[in-house]
């Protein structure tokens, strides 16, 4: 069978041979990913780390790969949202497979295990600001999804369909239509093990309105965060709020890769609380991935 030819346009590679967005090359990207938000958080993350083998940033794109716990791994900042999930995840999987010399998949899949960790806001009475939640589920309101081939193979169309009813937004084509995808369940339950909340995660195109915050602009439907609040699914509440868990594992399976989100809760919006002071923790959750991964 002829082999998929990728136009210059279509994967963009720099004249030193890295691909377009996160300058590295396809050597320098371990089997084992850390995403994180803040590219600030990179240097959090690569502190952990035994050695460096190299470092690359452009944009809100910073990168270190080495070693921790005897392990090699690469740590990538994403900056916020799915679209730049779909940088992040879409470059990573042609570092891993395809080759830049030939522009053509490569023959054997390579198979990375990925760990975004970030923040998040609760939306129960038992995920108050500390609680670190593992997405073992995500519920995507990007519409990134919908974009791709395949999206229905790996979507949970039931619980689609229940939390469409409960939001009352059947018919509404105003509104995104959501998609329901699971984490690794084997990645999960390893990194989450015992003492993180293992929970449906709701991912929102934007900080403000998307997550039922209102300032100065009214929102179109004030109850939205008491109706996601009161969404039971197979005895399962959704726990809380982020931007980017959902691409993360969809896009992830969709590409043969393992992938799970792991959070802090800053905010509890069923509590109408906040801890902006929340950096000087989260060194706590890194270190628990980093061992786990």
């Amino acid at each position: 069978m002829k082999k998929h030819y990728i136009e210059e346009s279509e994967l963009m590679i720099n004249s030193d041979g890295s691909v377009f967005h996160l300058h590295l090359q396809p050597h320098q990207l371990a089997d084992k990913v850390i995403l994180v938000g803040d590219p600030g958080r990179v240097e959090t993350v690569a502190a952990h780390f035994e050695s460096r083998e190299c470092e690359a940033a452009n944009r809100e794109f910073h990168a270190v790969t080495g070693l921790c716990h005897g392990k090699r791994m690469t740590v990538v900042s994403t900056g916020i949202g799915c679209d730049n999930i779909d940088i992040v995840m879409n470059e990573l999987d042609a570092l891993a497979n395809i080759d830049f010399s030939t522009r053509e998949e490569r023959d054997d899949t390579r198979s990375l295990e990925i760990v975004r960790i970030g923040t998040c806001g609760g939306l129960q009475p038992f995920t108050p600001t500390g609680t670190f939640i593992c997405s073992v589920r995500s519920v995507g309101m990007d519409g990134l999804l919908n974009f791709y081939e395949g999206r229905n193979a790996i979507c949970d169309l039931r619980m689609e369909r229940a939390l469409i009813n409960h939001l009352g937004w059947t018919g509404n084509l105003c509104q995104p239509h959501p998609y329901v995808v699971d984490a690794d369940t084997q990645l999960a339950q390893r990194i989450a093990a015992d003492d993180m909340v293992k929970g449906i995660t709701v991912t929102c195109g934007g900080f403000y309105g998307p997550q039922g915050r209102r300032l100065r602009l009214p929102l179109a439907d004030p109850m939205q965060n008491h109706k996601i609040e009161s969404f039971v699914y197979e005895g399962q509440h959704v726990t809380n709020y982020e931007m980017e868990s959902s691409a993360i594992a969809a896009l992830a399976r969709l590409m043969g890769h393992r992938a799970v989100t792991c959070c802090m809760v800053v905010a509890n919006r069923h509590d109408k609380n906040a801890d902006t002071d929340y950096k000087c923790h989260i060194d706590d959750l890194i270190s628990i991935v980093l061992q786990r991964i």
